[in-house]
């Protein structure tokens, strides 16, 4: 599975506000999501649970790229693949 280098991530993170970026219509939620996260918490387990999404699900070295998603938002694109 390919990542995104820390430095992209934390540009991400500054810039979602530490919230889920989300807009997906079809995950049930507010557009845009905006649940609030936990830096320390990315992964699997914990409140405020997230993962860095790929929006080209190329993982390209852009922050622009890299999008913030609450673990419920990025599971159902992550099984998909």
């Amino acid at each position: 599975m390919a990542t995104f280098p820390l430095d992209i991530v934390k540009r991400a993170w500054k810039r979602s506000g530490g919230r889920c970026e989300c807009t997906r219509t079809t995950h049930g939620h507010l557009i845009p999501h905006r649940k609030v996260l936990v830096w320390a918490n990315r992964g699997r387990s914990g409140r405020g649970c997230w993962e860095a999404h790929s929006r080209s699900e190329l993982h390209l070295p852009t922050s622009t790229d890299c999008l913030i998603y609450c673990w419920d938002c990025h599971r159902p694109t992550f099984q998909q693949h």
